[in-house]
């Protein structure tokens, strides 16, 4: 994919990956939406239980390390919010694929979240653990930080106005966020938007291009194959051992596949003269 190009006002696609993760995000949203109508008790119970607090992960509520992301805080955060996720996602989906995406999504919220409840217990810029946030923007922020790195002179439109391209875009972002940090502005919140972007930059630079499932499935078979194969060889070993003793000889390749007497020689040097009637060699 180029790294630079033309603005198409067109929409990108809402498919994929993409579309699932906004939905998520939408349907926990509306969810406790109508639960506030219903029972705003029980939507309050359940809402301090899915904010990431990082008293409460210290004390074992560890899905919050995840569950914050799927949790919205209001109308326009939830409208800015998924129309960037939209617009990243499609755009990283067409180039990486949805697996890719979902991994490089989750890694930014979960390795965000990890970062910033370790950093609450500091103290550092008047951060303490009792402090909590919600929101999709560390997973978002990493979305953003793959683009930068990944389409840095692809130009967009910042606020549908200024032509801007992605990597000096996304370091707004960033500059934005360190501003709100530093003037102790929802240091949490932007500590961990913060975070996230670091997860995704370290992701995009160090996962395989198929996504670490991948990378993980590979390795694995991989040393699945290696293991049947020193299986077999010893096998083999102790077979040649045992022929040996009734004074009969057989012979195994590197890969302890049996080698019939016929092809012995050939296999071991030789070059005596083919049977013209043995097709075996033909392609």
């Amino acid at each position: 994919m180029p790294r630079s190009g033309s603005i198409s006002m067109s929409t990108p696609p809402f498919a994929g990956a993409t579309r699932r993760l906004v939905l998520i995000n939408l349907a926990v949203f509306f969810g406790l939406a109508v639960l506030s109508w219903l029972a705003p008790g029980t939507e309050q119970l359940l809402l301090r239980h899915l904010m990431l607090e990082p008293l409460a992960v210290a004390r074992g509520e560890v899905w919050q390390l995840l569950t914050y992301s799927f949790v919205q805080e209001g109308v326009l955060a939830i409208l800015f919010g998924m129309l960037t996720l939209w617009f990243t996602g499609a755009l990283l989906e067409g180039a990486r694929g949805a697996q890719w995406v979902v991994e490089l999504y989750l890694t930014s919220a979960i390795g965000g979240a990890l970062l910033a409840t370790a950093a609450s217990f500091t103290h550092v810029l008047y951060l303490r653990p009792e402090l909590g946030a919600v929101g999709a923007w560390s997973g978002i922020f990493g979305l953003m930080i793959a683009i930068a790195v990944l389409f840095g002179d692809q130009e967009f439109l910042l606020f549908f106005v200024l032509r801007m391209k992605a990597r000096y875009l996304v370091a707004l972002y960033i500059l934005l966020e360190l501003a709100m940090l530093l003037k102790q502005m929802d240091t949490f919140g932007a500590l961990l938007q913060l975070a996230g972007a670091l997860c995704g930059y370290l992701y995009v630079r160090f996962a395989p291009r198929r996504g670490l499932a991948f990378g993980l499935s590979e390795q694995y078979f991989a040393f699945r194959n290696e293991y049947y194969r020193r299986k077999r060889r010893r096998a083999a070993r102790k077979f040649e051992v045992y022929m040996r003793k009734q004074n009969r000889v057989v012979h195994f390749d590197d890969e302890g596949r049996y080698i019939a007497p016929e092809d012995a020689e050939k296999h071991n040097g030789g070059h005596g003269p083919k049977d013209p009637t043995d097709r075996r060699w033909m392609n």
